[in-house]
């Protein structure tokens, strides 16, 4: 598939139909058109033709998607910062990707020192959606996650591999068409959020997103019941906000509900099958490293669900995806044995963005199937059962997902202890009393006032890194091995 041209094409054949809905306010195609076109304008008079990565302020107006794709029809790549996020951290990733010019839609410029587009200023120019041409290496976007040294780490995605993506996600049989209505909750620093306005782009249909003044949770409510949605993709976090509202949803006109980014519960999916009766409701299941996601597993509605621990099974792999899971000299387990859960295929990254030491912790090579094959490590603990599904048991690392975005507890820990010139802490992730993933941190240390070690964090990380409770120990217990307890302090949190 040639992915730019069938954006170009499915723009131009549904004009009439509405493309956005931001905060009740809609835009169609043809809108949409104009802006990207009047945004390509300025890219083309004021960038060179061998800058590649550009950054984007993600904020949520008609200007900030159509810059996403007036940036692919000039064969470039964006490079989303959150608006919200410390300036330093933004800083980090502008260096990183070493970013010269930030698209912005935003009243002022954000980054001075950078050059900067004002789309909500760009001049009007005729509708040009013919793009250049770009080859599958070509770079699409590079999102930056959590590094365990304090400094984000770049993930590229390359046309052909959100091209192996979407050819997998059609394969789904989840059609979505001009007459669909669709959701994309997720800040457009995440990567569910491609596929949330990528997809229904691809098939003229419109999407509804999330104004960043609103509560997300009850908004979401509020979109499903007003305007009717029929597709979304949320993180499983959701559900447990939504839960004490269960018997006040009824949601006939969703056809499809798809979760991604967290362990998803049986017994709350369940619960929400009987606010979406009509729909279909799949685990699906992906990291940053192998564009958005690659997994599927289909609920089975009043019949038996494969779970481990009441969590939903991932399911088995999409189509342009291989997994196995392997120990830790790389060989495959024997079904039903526990491993790391390691994937290959067209949807992989090229690598982490100029990080070789990252590179060779990360993927290996590996003979498969008579063929040497290139693999990604997930971090993931997880099983294979004897029909292929992949069952989800844990973490091998010290990762976390909060509120869908994965998080190195190491990078919590690694700012923690800057700012209390070294003190031992600990980043331990725990389920609090609706389910939901937090950040609880724990100081080898008599204890004292904490306000300042929270305002230090908030100056360098987002704010669902940032630890929800704190609890002190004058010496942290060690296990056999040795090694911090962190079970052991876990239980601090879990007694509440």
């Amino acid at each position: 598939m040639n992915l730019v041209f069938d954006i170009q094409k499915s723009i131009e054949e549904n004009y009439t139909n509405n493309a956005f809905c931001f905060s009740n306010t809609h835009y169609s195609y043809k809108d949409f058109a104009q802006v990207i076109s009047d945004i390509r304008k300025a890219i083309r008079s004021s960038v060179k033709d061998d800058e590649i990565n550009i950054g984007l302020i993600a904020n949520d107006d008609i200007q900030t998607y159509a810059s996403i794709i007036a940036l692919w029809m000039e064969g470039k790549a964006y490079i989303p910062l959150h608006p919200d996020f410390p300036v330093g951290r933004n800083k980090m990733v502008i260096d990183q990707a070493e970013v010269k010019t930030v698209l912005d839609s935003s009243e002022t410029e954000i980054f001075t020192e950078c050059n900067t587009i004002l789309t909500k200023q760009c001049n009007s120019s005729e509708i040009n959606l013919t793009p250049v041409e770009v080859t599958d290496d070509d770079l699409g976007y590079i999102f930056f996650t959590s590094g365990t040294t304090g400094t984000p780490k770049g993930v590229p995605i390359t046309f052909g591999n959100l091209s192996g993506f979407m050819d997998a996600f059609w394969e789904l049989d989840y059609p979505i068409t001009s007459e669909d209505r669709c959701l994309q909750m997720f800040e457009l620093t995440f990567d569910l959020s491609v596929v949330s306005y990528l997809a229904p782009i691809l098939k003229g249909a419109c999407i509804y997103t999330i104004p960043k003044e609103e509560i997300k949770y009850s908004y979401i409510f509020e979109l499903m019941e007003d305007y009717e949605l029929t597709f979304a993709l949320m993180v499983p976090s959701i559900l447990h906000y939504l839960r004490p509202y269960f018997d006040e949803i009824d949601c006939p006109a969703m056809k499809y509900s798809l979760f991604c980014g967290e362990a998803l519960p049986l017994d709350v999916t369940e619960e929400w099958s009987t606010c979406i009766p009509n729909a279909t409701i799949a685990n699906v299941y992906g990291p940053t490293e192998c564009t958005i996601f690659c997994t599927d597993y289909t609920f089975k509605r009043g019949k038996y669900n494969k779970t481990h621990n009441g969590v939903l099974t991932i399911g088995k792999d999409m189509k342009n995806t291989t997994t196995i899971i392997v120990d830790e000299d790389n060989n495959e387990v024997k079904e039903g044995e526990n491993g790391e859960l390691c994937l290959s295929g067209s949807q992989l990254t090229p690598g982490y963005w100029k990080n070789e030491e990252k590179n060779k912790e990360t993927f290996f090579y590996k003979e498969y199937k008579g063929k040497n094959i290139r693999f990604y490590r997930t971090g993931d603990l997880c099983t294979v059962d004897k029909d292929g599904d992949i069952l989800y048991l844990g973490r091998v690392d010290f990762q976390a997902k909060i509120q869908g975005f994965r998080v190195e507890l190491s990078e919590i820990e690694f700012h923690a202890k800057a700012a209390l010139d070294k003190i031992n802490v600990a980043a331990i992730a725990f389920i609090n009393s609706i389910h939901n993933t937090e950040i609880g941190l724990v100081i080898e240390s008599e204890e004292f006032e904490t306000k300042e070690l929270l305002d230090e964090l908030k100056n360098s990380l987002p704010q669902y890194m940032i630890p929800s409770q704190i609890k002190f120990m004058n010496a942290f217990p060690l296990n056999t091995n040795g090694k911090t307890d962190r079970k052991k302090l876990k239980e601090l949190f879990n007694k509440g």
